[in-house]
This record gives structure tokens, C-alpha cells and sequence, in this order.
């Protein structure tokens, strides 16, 4: 089969594209940077982009996370740019009748309230299957494989304490899985029409504490660690805690710690039973992955800063009430709203698809935005194609406005935008004033929605 993986680069992602090569599948690897022959390159932020890449593919393979930075500044939750990313991603494989889409989450545990992480997690899966395409959605803990961030964090914490407070959340249960275990899970469902539509928990054979995961790890790795136990030390401290002895940046630390309160265990399924037979031991996955050193989590994340300041590049995404009207609708009212902003002299001039919003004095426009049609339902977005506060670019800057799970809510968003004035000015007061107006906007839209039909 012809099969398109998003996360291609990741080490999951890695290792499922050598297993599916192996197999005489042929591989698309999505990827901002390709470093493999069967890497494309690939702006998963672009809708366009993906819809080119996923053409002709039967099954496409989901495994994106954006906790590392895409741009100079982001205004952004991690939850509403993977919103954003799984959106673009589903909707390609629906206009390309892609057959399946599987997709790898975390464990979600019934009955609590949801970290942000784990929460997010979930709106990917809803978002991946909004569109139509089925999905075959796969949960699971922390895996255990070579180039593992989430591994990385545990090995430095246990090698370089050598006494550790053990709070009261690290006697939740949890089960990993070995990374060679998740890519058979992987190969189980694709392609396999008993696993379209539905949703499996994958773990390993051993279920521990977080306590003796780690008890474990220093086993592995060959040193003796006391551990003390406290009722107190909130997830909050742990963060602090973990970021300081690991040298991962909170950015990372943060998500994943406040997932580890929540039970990580799976229930069984037809999946869990196919893969049982045969799955690595917690302990033999750790040793085989300690043979090969991860690349760091600081290191990525300075990498990917340095990059990325390189650029002025700005992404800004903020989550608004739905007024139940399209995309397209919400964009043009946009135009017909900004004007009405107490802006001292703003004004908007609307020529067909072209909007020029200026101040009244000066001829040339602030920016100018041309309307792009897009044949996807519940996508509309401008183009910033000029003004005195943007630099052209290649591809444009552009506004979008998107329905996103069902109609739930309206995304905004701007992608690509190079603002003209000096950094630390336009920090200071494009970015800022963008913000302001977008809450502003979606206390108007949130009017509109209420208001009787």
C-alpha cells in the first residue's frame, strides 16, 4: 500500500517507517525537514500542503505532537495548533477518500477530569475522525525505545539523584510498551477493516507504580537510588523539580507531568490480545533502549529556537464561539467588523475579494488581504499580500477561519505572517493589538451565537 506518516522524523515514527519499507509498503514520510529518500516535504500547518502529500495514499498514519515552537512567535496553546494540525490532516484524507487513518494517543482514563494533555490528546482523535475518513485510534502509555524524549527524562532523573521524593501521585499505576510492540500494533490495524472506527488500549505485560518504574530503571541502569516517600509535593512542584534535574525545558516537563495524577492502564481489546503474545518485558525494552543515547529534549528544543530565530515568522491561534455560520461568513465578517473597533482612524476598504485596512490620512493601506476560495467546506482565509506593517513573503502570511470538531468551535488563525516593523516594537504592539482584537471578535461572535435566530 501507499502510506503517508505525519511524525515521520519522531522516533516512533522512525521506527514504523523502516518496519512498513521492510514489508514492500511504500512509505510518504511527512516532514518540515526531510532526512530519509521517502521524506516529503511537508507544512503541516498548510492545508494545501497536506492535501498535496496524502494524494494517492490508502492509509495515513497520524503520530504529530506540537510542543516544539514552528515559528518566532507563537501565540498558541499546544492544544489549538495540534487542533490545527489534526484538522488539516483529516480533511486532506477526506478529499483523497484516504481509506484509514491511525492515529497513537495516550491512555484516557474514565470517569476524571483530563490534564490538558491527556484532554488534547482526545480532541485529535475527535478531530482526525470529523471529516469522515475512519479512524483507528491506538492508546497508549509511555513507550520505551531508543530516541524516546519521555524516556530520556526518566533515565536522567534516576541517574542523577541519588535519593528521590516520591510524591503520592507516583503510586499510580501505569503501563508501558516497548516501542517494537507499538509499531506490531501499528502493523496489526493497517490496511485492516476490523479495526476501522474503533478505539485500543496497547500496553506491555507489566503494570507498575511510577514508583517502581523507577525503582526498575535504576535496576537497568546499575545503581542504588533511595526513594522517600511524601503525601504532598503537588504536580506543579514536580514540574519545577523534574525540569531543574533533568535540564528539560518546562515547555516539555510540563504537559507530561500533569498527565502521570491520572491511572495509565489499558483496558483489553481484540488489539491488546493480538499483540500480547510475545510483548517485551518493561526491563528488556529499557536495556535494548539504553544502548542508544536519545537525542536530548534541551538540545532539540535550542535547536529548533535557534531555527526558528532565524525567521520573523509569527503563528497565532486563538479558539472562538461558534456563531453556527461558515468559515467563509466569519471571514467576511471579520472585514465588516474590524472597522467598528475603536481604532482612532481605522478603516477598511473592500474591493471584491481585496480588503485594504488603513488609517484615514494615509493612501497606503496598513495590510492588504485577498480572499482566497477554497474548494475544503469550513475553511476560509486571506492572503496578507502587502501594507506598511508586512513583509511579502514566500509562501504569504494569511488569516484563516476554520470550524473545527463538528462545529464546536471557530479557530483563527495566522500563519506565516513577517511583521515589517523592528522586533521588540512589533512585540510590543502589532502582536499585542492582534490579540486584543481577536478576544474582541469572539465576544462578537459569541453575541452573534446567542442572539435568536
Amino acid at each position: 500500500m501507499r502510506i503517508a506518516v505525519a511524525g515521520a522524523t519522531g522516533f516512533i515514527g522512525t521506527a514504523l517507517c523502516d518496519a512498513l519499507l521492510a514489508e514492500g509498503h511504500e512509505v510518504v514520510g511527512l516532514s518540515r525537514r526531510p532526512r530519509a529518500a521517502h521524506h516529503r516535504a511537508c507544512d503541516l500547518f498548510s492545508l494545501t500542503d497536506v492535501e498535496e502529500a496524502v494524494e494517492g495514499c490508502e492509509v495515513a498514519v497520524y503520530l504529530v505532537h506540537s510542543m516544539l515552537p514552528s515559528a518566532r512567535l507563537t501565540q498558541a496553546s499546544f492544544a489549538d495548533l495540534d487542533l490545527v494540525l489534526a484538522d488539516n490532516f483529516a480533511r486532506a484524507c477526506a478529499k483523497h477518500r484516504v481509506r484509514q487513518i491511525v492515529y497513537l494517543g495516550g491512555f484516557i482514563p474514565e470517569g476524571e477530569a483530563l490534564s490538558a494533555h491527556l484532554q488534547s490528546r482526545l480532541e485529535v482523535e475527535e478531530a482526525l475522525a470529523s471529516h469522515g475518513t475512519p479512524v483507528t485510534a491506538l492508546r497508549a502509555g509511555l513507550v520505551v525505545g531508543p530516541g524516546g524524549s519521555s524516556l530520556r527524562i526518566l533515565v536522567n532523573l534516576v541517574r542523577r539523584l541519588p535519593a528521590m521524593i516520591t510524591p503520592a501521585w507516583t503510586l499510580n499505576p501505569t503501563q508501558p510498551i516497548a516501542l517494537r510492540d507499538v509499531v506490531r500494533a501499528f502493523r496489526v490495524c493497517i490496511g485492516n477493516r476490523a479495526y476501522f472506527g474503533g478505539c485500543y488500549d496497547i500496553g506491555g505485560p507489566d503494570v507498575m507504580s511510577y514508583r517502581e518504574m523507577m525503582q526498575r530503571t535504576a535496576r537497568v541502569l546499575g545503581v542504588e537510588r533511595a526513594m522517600v516517600g511524601v503525601p504532598f509535593f503537588s504536580t506543579g512542584l514536580s514540574k519545577l523539580w523534574v525540569s531543574l534535574v533533568t535540564g528539560t525545558p518546562m515547555e516539555l516537563v510540563g504537559p507530561l507531568v500533569d498527565s502521570l495524577r491520572h491511572p495509565m492502564v489499558g483496558n483489553d481489546n481484540p488489539l491488546q490480545q493480538a499483540i500480547a503474545t510475545g510483548a517485551q518485558p518493561f526491563d528488556a525494552a529499557l536495556r535494548e533502549a539504553a544502548t542508544v543515547e536519545p537525542r536530548s529534549p534541551a538540545q532539540l528544543l535550542q535547536r529548533v529556537r535557534r531555527r526558528v530565530r532565524q525567521t520573523r515568522s509569527v503563528r497565532s491561534v486563538q479558539r472562538l464561539t461558534h456563531p453556527q455560520q461558515s468559515a467563509t461568513w466569519v471571514g467576511e465578517e471579520y472585514v465588516r467588523w474590524l472597522p467598528t473597533v475603536p481604532i482612532p482612524g481605522l478603516a477598511c476598504d473592500t474591493h471584491g475579494d481585496i480588503a485594504h485596512f488603513r488609517l484615514r490620512g494615509i493612501k497606503q493601506p496598513l495590510l492588504t488581504l485577498r480572499r482566497v476560495p477554497h474548494p475544503t467546506e469550513g475553511v476560509g482565509w486571506f492572503e496578507v499580500t502587502g501594507g506598511l506593517l508586512a513583509i511579502p513573503s514566500d509562501p504569504p502570511g494569511r488569516l484563516e477561519f476554520r470550524s473545527v470538531l463538528g462545529g464546536r468551535y471557530i479557530l483563527s488563525a495566522v500563519h506565516d505572517f513577517q511583521p515589517r516593523l523592528p522586533w521588540l516594537l512589533y512585540n510590543a504592539t502589532q502582536a499585542l493589538g492582534h490579540l486584543m482584537v481577536m478576544h474582541l471578535f469572539g465576544k462578537h461572535l459569541g453575541r452573534i451565537a446567542a442572539a435568536p435566530a
